[in-house]
């Protein structure tokens, strides 16, 4: 029975029906068409640019948004905003003048400073400075962690052109004022107008001021400044951003600041565009120091790695004259502690330095509902520690917490390092 069995079964193979070998065609033109689709659809991937994840600072999209000269930026920016420029343009000055200010405005600089593009050859060379890394920690906070003491924002792009002259270590540093928001809002009542002053530091080198705004609490700036700088001692620079408020009395009121710090900030790869928080220099930050970090994260490990390098200017708590720091790293996801890393601890060091990497296991699809807290935290005998100061980083931050974010998902895979300022608990 076996042996009949399988000469029939054979039988079949080498003679099949002829409905059978329809099937095993119509199976084989199948399986043609899926692969031929396929690679349509790799092919068709490959011409296409990978999409960024946070697309504010990818240079693509800056260059479609602002275009790649400033006349470009002109006509889209203008033809974007006519309507709520129609309400202002009737109350705004041309141009700054003495008249505009009392006699301290001179403060602010000589007048031919203040045209839209700077020319460079009346401009002294910029020799090397010290290291901004030796403002004070006021000056270095960028943009502030909550908004307890902002005073508005300020939509900004940064740019560097290198020389074309070859062997030239020179450039132009170009900087546009975009947009403000909340710049005549303050608590004694709202200015009447407002202006930005650019500066560079930590000189305070005068860059431009803009003409003053009035009647407007989105106010169009769209005005771009260009200062030669060095290209050796392009990172050792800060720029700071000031706004006045011009009272009724046509005082100039010092109404906030923002600070960058351009080692911050990669110039001379891809520009830099940002909304700043300006800070209330009226009062005063808590700062107990500053902490360097740096973040990367490999999406196809989707880990994130944290780096804690260093501390500087550390302010013990009750003023003690001694301490042991050491630095806790959290992980939260909507405010709840879902991991916790810690480094080793340094004896009496108001400067000390960790170098040390803590590694976080995070999904691609949660890394936006996630932030970091770093707290900076002083070594006691039961070994709980005693809480220094820390830093908020994540999407859900403000200032140079979420930009620090927001450059770290700009560039997957490669660290970004930012010097943060630590707020007391």
């Amino acid at each position: 029975v076996c042996v009949s069995l399988c000469v029939c079964l054979m039988s079949v193979v080498r003679n099949p029906p002829g409905w059978e070998v329809g099937i095993y065609l119509v199976g084989f033109f199948v399986l043609l068409g899926v692969a031929g689709l396929n690679i349509w659809k790799l092919w068709k991937s490959g011409t296409f640019p990978a999409p960024s994840p946070f697309p504010n600072f990818d240079y693509r999209y800056l260059q479609e948004k602002y275009g790649t000269s400033f006349s470009e930026v002109r006509q889209k920016r203008v033809a974007a905003n006519n309507h709520r420029r129609t309400s202002t343009t009737s109350s705004r000055k041309p141009s700054l003048a003495l008249g505009d200010t009392p006699d301290g405005f001179r403060d602010l600089g000589h007048l031919e400073l203040m045209s839209r593009e700077l020319d460079p050859t009346g401009l002294a060379q910029l020799n090397r400075s010290i290291s901004t890394d030796s403002l004070s920690s006021i000056s270095s906070i960028a943009n502030n962690f909550g908004h307890d003491f902002t005073v508005g924002q300020l939509e900004v792009t940064l740019e560097f052109e290198q020389s074309r002259h070859p062997g030239h270590g020179t450039g132009l540093l170009h900087i546009t004022l975009h947009q403000g928001k909340d710049l005549l809002e303050r608590e004694e009542g709202d200015f009447p107008g407002c202006f930005i002053r650019v500066s560079l530091g930590p000189e305070e080198l005068n860059v431009g001021v803009t003409r003053v705004q009035t009647n407007a609490f989105t106010v169009i700036f769209d005005e771009r400044f260009s200062i030669p700088v060095d290209l050796a001692s392009l990172e050792e620079y800060s720029l700071r951003f000031a706004a006045f408020g011009i009272d009724a009395d046509e005082r100039n009121i010092s109404a906030g600041v923002a600070d960058l710090k351009l080692s911050d900030l990669d110039l001379t790869i891809r520009p830099f565009n940002a909304w700043l928080y300006l800070q209330d220099v009226n009062k005063a930050v808590d700062a107990v120091g500053e902490i360097l970090l740096s973040l990367s994260y490999l999406p196809t490990a989707e880990r994130l790695t944290v780096v804690v390098a260093k501390c500087k200017n550390l302010v013990w708590t009750n003023g003690k004259t001694t301490a042991d720091p050491f630095v806790k790293v959290y992980l939260l996801q909507d405010g709840r502690k879902i991991s916790k890393k810690k480094t080793s601890t340094k004896r009496d060091d108001t400067n000390p330095i960790f170098n040390e990497a803590m590694i976080f296991s995070v999904p691609s699809i949660v890394l936006q509902e996630l932030s970091l807290r770093v707290t900076v935290a002083e070594a006691t005998d039961d070994g709980r520690g005693e809480n220094l100061g820390h830093v908020i980083i994540g999407p859900e931050a403000s200032g140079i917490g979420i930009t620090h974010w927001n450059q770290m998902l700009a560039t997957l895979r490669k660290p970004v390092s930012m010097w943060h300022p630590l707020r007391r608990i």
